[in-house]
């Protein structure tokens, strides 16, 4: 097991090949200010980088996951939100839009467990997990036209896979507060759960069965052929089987589905 804090705002821990990427600052309700956004872009370049992670598990500690943006913080200091839109994250990114776009990036299932508040910058952060697990206690909101704003951290990426056109607009325009039951209706959540941290761990246990190679494709394959033209996504179908096949996670896969070897026989992902 290892733990670091990365700017006082994220814990990072790794045990049992999970990495628990945490949330602490709870006396704010979990609220963005500049170090956390910082903080959490520096996890999620540390856990793409640990090859031996199998799956990333994002939660907030306290009575919130995130309670969005922290106003007061950046009106004190508004260059910061500034920096924030033009310093550039990834090429085509900047640092508001990488701590939730990025998590699609990771290699790994990212499941971002939520509870208590969900609302806003954090909601967006949530969207960029591969898998949502909400508390029956959790609320939503797209909340940024509360503030003459509009959502501007990467959401609108997985809303338009997520939502039909119509409802995205809705809930956005209305900065609606909607419960767990009805962000599961609306596809917005994968699932709800009394427990929604232990379902996140028996989830990626399960997938340690599995190849880590195939499990990483499979995320790169879908969250760039979803949306792209039928010549896109068969074309990457074929080049990501291709390094698949033959490789030794891709032959062991068979003899670990029939017993013969356990899943502690796999290597790290390629």
């Amino acid at each position: 097991m290892s733990k670091t804090i990365i700017n006082d705002r994220v814990e990072l821990e790794i045990t049992n090949q999970i990495a628990f990427v945490k949330l602490v600052r709870a006396d704010k309700l979990n609220a963005l200010d500049m170090p956390m956004f910082e903080a959490i872009i520096k996890a999620t370049k540390q856990v793409s980088r640990n090859k031996e992670i199998r799956g990333v598990i994002l939660s907030g500690e306290g009575k919130a996951f995130c309670s969005g943006l922290d106003v007061k913080s950046m009106l004190k200091n508004p260059m910061a939100a500034i920096k924030l839109l033009i310093k550039p994250g990834t090429k085509f990114s900047n640092i508001a839009q990488d701590v939730s776009y990025l998590w699609r990036e990771v290699p790994v299932p990212v499941i971002a467990v939520t509870h208590g508040k969900c609302w806003g910058g954090g909601f967006q952060i949530a969207l960029g997990a591969d898998f949502r697990y909400a508390q029956t206690d959790c609320t939503f909101s797209i909340m940024e036209t509360k503030w003459g704003l509009i959502p501007d951290m990467a959401g609108s990426i997985a809303l338009r896979e997520l939502l039909p056109i119509d409802r995205a607009k809705e809930l956005t325009m209305t900065a609606e507060v909607f419960d767990a039951q009805t962000a599961l209706d609306y596809n917005l959540v994968t699932r709800i759960s009394d427990d929604p941290m232990q379902e996140a761990i028996a989830f990626i246990d399960s997938l340690k069965q599995k190849s880590p190679d195939a499990i990483s494709y499979t995320k790169k394959l879908y969250n760039s052929a979803w949306l792209s033209t039928v010549r896109q996504a068969l074309t990457l179908e074929t080049k990501l089987q291709r390094k698949l096949i033959g490789r030794h996670n891709q032959k062991l896969s068979g003899a670990v589905h029939s017993g013969e070897k356990g899943p502690e026989d796999y290597k790290n992902r390629s």
